[in-house]
């Protein structure tokens, strides 16, 4: 263990792991899809890092744009007015869903999310809340209770008045439907959810454009429009949370995108600064901005849309548009898909593979079932991608395939020999 990691470990604690069984990797530089470690070697970055690297290592506007952020010397608090924090809400209004005109600037995931709630629960004098079962929507007391995530279980109890809906899993279908039989039944349980619970009682339903790192499960079509019909049936806010499927992760600007809805309430974080700076924001439309007009909106923390986050929104917005990485991530998408297709073909312990743009999950079984890969195998395949020096995540029996957006083709493919020559190690 080297000097740095000893010094790390002696005073600092890591993220979801016992300290003891933690494993650093020492990062000491980056260039797009590839970080280097301090032995000098160079890994592929399946993950994005924490999903949110979708410019990848070391982008050069990115570390011009902060350094110069930062030489201004700006400290501000979350109520001051400057040029970066008002682009940036610009920016916002003009890339999100149509009728989305107003931002709330935070530093995380987690926290616009819970952002989000308080102004659902203001706007609409409601207290319940409908979240998907295998949803994740952070880590903080109130979004590990709304996450549908056995992490939440040594914090119960935890919000009151969460509500549950099933999930778009359709390799798993709760209804034991195929795609020919389905009609979108695991969005009409958003009505029964609520007319169980009382719609009048109910202040938002809240979602993940794809699920994210509980499954990746990209809905059928028409699922948000379904959605949408019943919220605005009885009243009820439609929350898209967008931390990790947003900023051109599923080969658009957000992935409601792909069906042309426009929720109420538009949360986002990671590709918000391309993970250059700790940024969150919640976006929404004319009917919740009009409400805090003459009401107090009670949210707030001291370094809310903090200088150096606000230049780091405007200046990864205007890479997203001046490097088409958009388009680069929905062109790699459609190749990508039938790639992983082929892999799961010609072996037999890849179940499904799942994904749009560049978030794809591969659902791992026992050879020719269904039963899920062991954790053993899973434990397993974890420890040869790093052998084969591919930083990729892994939940249950997933692997996740989710590079920067600026990865080029045959950095991709690249990338895949490396996980299928780390698949066959492990299950042939």
């Amino acid at each position: 263990m080297s000097e740095l990691l000893e010094q790390q470990r002696d005073h600092l604690f890591y993220t979801w792991t016992a300290q003891q069984k933690a494993a650093p990797l020492e990062i000491v530089g980056g260039q797009g899809a590839r970080f280097q470690t301090a032995d000098g070697d160079w890994w592929w970055d399946l993950g994005s890092t924490t999903w949110n690297a979708n410019l990848g290592h070391g982008h050069p506007v990115m570390a011009a744009r902060l350094a110069e952020a930062a030489g201004r010397g700006l400290v501000a608090g979350p109520t001051a007015a400057f040029p970066d924090k008002a682009r940036a809400g610009q920016l916002l209004a003009e890339v999100t869903p149509k009728g989305l005109t107003k931002s709330f600037i935070c530093l995380s995931g987690a926290e616009a999310n819970e952002n989000a709630i308080k102004m659902a629960r203001m706007v609409t004098g409601r207290s319940k809340v409908v979240a998907r079962t295998r949803s994740y929507h952070g880590a903080t007391l109130a979004m590990l209770s709304l996450s549908g995530d056995p992490r939440r279980e040594l914090f119960e109890p935890g919000l009151p008045g969460v509500l549950r809906m099933t999930d778009p899993y359709c390799y798993r279908c709760k209804y034991g439907l195929q795609p020919a039989t389905c009609q979108r039944e695991c969005a009409q349980d958003l009505e029964t959810t609520l007319m169980e619970a009382g719609p009048e009682t109910v202040a938002a339903v809240i979602v993940e454009g794809v699920t994210g790192a509980n499954g990746v499960f990209p809905p059928p079509s028409g699922y948000f429009q379904r959605l949408r019909q019943i919220c605005d049936r009885y009243g009820v806010l439609l929350i898209a949370d967008e931390v990790l499927s947003g900023f051109g992760r599923t080969g658009r600007w957000f992935a409601i995108d792909h069906e042309g809805v426009s929720p109420d309430i538009l949360t986002c974080a990671k590709g918000l600064t391309a993970g250059y700076a700790p940024g969150g924001a919640v976006v929404v439309n004319d009917r919740v901005a009009r409400h805090f007009e003459d009401h107090v909106l009670f949210c707030g923390l001291t370094t809310y849309a903090h200088p150096l986050v606000c230049a780091a929104i405007c200046a990864a917005i205007d890479v997203y548009k001046s490097e088409s990485v958009i388009e680069n991530s929905a062109r790699l998408g459609q190749w990508l898909g039938p790639r992983l297709e082929q892999l799961r073909s010609t072996r037999p312990f890849v179940g499904e593979v799942r994904g749009l743009g560049l978030l794809w999950a591969l659902e791992l079984v026992e050879a020719g079932g269904r039963q899920p890969a062991s954790a053993a195998d899973m434990d397993r395949l974890y420890a040869t991608l790093k052998k084969n020096r591919v930083y990729a995540h892994r939940r249950d029996n997933l692997l996740y395939l989710a590079p920067p957006l600026v990865i080029q083709s045959d950095q991709l493919e690249a990338c895949l020999q490396a996980v299928e020559t780390s698949l066959d190690q492990v299950f042939n």
